[in-house]
């Protein structure tokens, strides 16, 4: 089963220009998620989707196939992650005349995942034939709220979120951290799905995990978090491969 990694990597960005080159630690934030799928010995094949030269550039240099610049109309603002995929799947199916089974899901913003955590995602898959995704996921005991459609007050997102207890024996619900690792049937994205129904959860329960790059305080927390890893818990760093001189 033939999988491919593709890590959505756009030139605009207003809350942090440039910031998917910007470096961090010594290496742009593009580094961090192609290292990681070289790391798994998961993908058959990484590529980057950009409509930017200078980030296409710097994705090779560090292991990733840039084999077209992404299209303007699909580095907007609004436009969604879904469609991207979508399109960076088809094209390079078509230029490569090569189909894949497994997608891999990586973003640039989210840097501290595990290598492992491809592998496992991707081996659900091949394992499985019934399961459609496996993803990153962080479990809360925190209780939510939604606005009513009515506009008239909130309500709890679950009924048993009304029962409060201790932290220990709650139930708990878990938030898709895809961009950290998301491994889908080549058919969803295809069909314009990012994930399926029939999932296999990867589950977490690193704080640092939940940091996604996208202000300049982002990118301070995210230093910090390197540098007190290196010291404390060097084995849950982030790891880079050098780049190509």
């Amino acid at each position: 089963m033939k999988t491919i990694a593709i890590i959505p990597a756009r030139g605009g960005s207003k809350g942090l220009p440039g910031k998917n080159i910007k470096l961090l630690d010594g290496h742009p934030l593009i580094a961090y998620p192609i290292s990681a799928a070289r790391l798994s010995g998961a993908c058959d094949e990484i590529i980057v989707t950009t409509d930017s030269e200078e980030i296409a550039d710097v994705a090779r240099r560090y292991g990733a196939n840039v084999p077209f610049i992404r299209p303007r109309e699909l580095a907007q603002d609004l436009s969604t992650t879904e469609e991207t995929l979508q399109h960076a799947l088809a094209s390079y199916e078509e230029l490569a005349n090569e189909a894949f089974d497994i997608c891999v899901f990586l973003t640039a913003t989210d840097i501290f995942r595990n290598p492992a955590w491809i592998k496992q995602a991707v081996d659900a898959l091949k394992n499985d034939p019934d399961l459609e995704s496996a993803f990153s996921v962080q479990g809360t005991h925190k209780n939510y709220w939604i606005k009513n459609d009515d506009d008239e007050g909130y309500s709890r997102l679950q009924e048993w979120m009304a029962s409060y207890s201790s932290r220990q024996v709650r139930k708990k619900i878990y938030r898709e951290d895809t961009g950290l690792t998301c491994a889908s049937r080549a058919h969803l994205w295809r069909n314009g799905r990012r994930i399926g129904d029939s999932i296999s959860p990867i589950i977490n329960d690193r704080t640092e995990t939940g940091l996604d790059i996208h202000s300049e305080f982002d990118f301070f927390l995210c230093e910090q978090a390197i540098a007190w890893l290196k010291a404390n818990d060097p084995d849950n760093a982030p790891q880079i491969i050098e780049p190509k001189r």
